[in-house]
């Protein structure tokens, strides 16, 4: 059954002369030989509908076997009266090659698509990262500008994550001064930054 497709049939074979009707109701009933016969008489048609469609030579083999693979399993499905073997042959083939090629498409797309969200992926990180950078910049600048208490304050508080009472106790100094101070400093913090209320 899976013999290979033969591509240079310069001559009509023995197969080409027998009824293919018939040929199929033999088929359909499992019989090998009838197969063969099938198989020798069209397989070449077969595959030059596929590679006109696929247009890669090993893709069309693999999927011109797929098709006489295809009217194995399905030989009992044959109408007479809706076409013959050949079209009906024909029609499978075609079907089948174009669903390849639909697939490769996608499976390109696919591709693609992925690459593409790497690369965004890979874009926005670093974007995220020069902006956090060029942020932690400002800060540093801005906290530079703040009076030594103010600078120690806001850093304690916020870089630490010391509460007002543990900053005063850390600072030695009174709570209510350690609270204006951060509430100035944080003024000037905003102001620097740009940050608007």
């Amino acid at each position: 059954m899976n013999q290979p497709i033969p591509f240079n049939t310069g001559r009509p074979s023995d197969a080409a002369r027998h009824d293919l009707t018939e040929i199929m109701q033999k088929v359909a009933h499992g019989d090998k030989q009838s197969f063969s016969t099938l198989y020798d008489a069209l397989a070449p048609m077969v595959f030059g509908i596929v590679v006109k469609v696929v247009r890669d030579r090993a893709q069309s083999e693999e999927v011109a076997q797929e098709v006489m693979i295809d009217l194995w399993r399905q030989a009992a499905r044959y109408q007479p009266d809706a076409g013959s073997v050949t079209t009906w042959a024909a029609t499978i083939a075609h079907r089948r090659a174009v669903d390849r090629v639909r697939s490769a498409q996608a499976a390109s797309d696919r591709e693609q698509a992925q690459a593409a969200r790497e690369h965004t992926t890979a874009f926005d990180e670093v974007s995220e990262q020069v902006e956090t950078r060029l942020e932690s910049e400002q800060v540093r600048r801005c906290l530079r500008g703040l009076t030594e208490l103010q600078r120690q304050a806001v850093t304690l508080a916020y870089y630490r994550g010391l509460t007002y009472r543990e900053v005063a106790e850390a600072l030695r100094t009174p709570l209510p001064t350690i609270k204006t101070r951060m509430r100035d400093g944080l003024i000037r913090l905003r102001d620097c930054m740009g940050v608007t209320t």
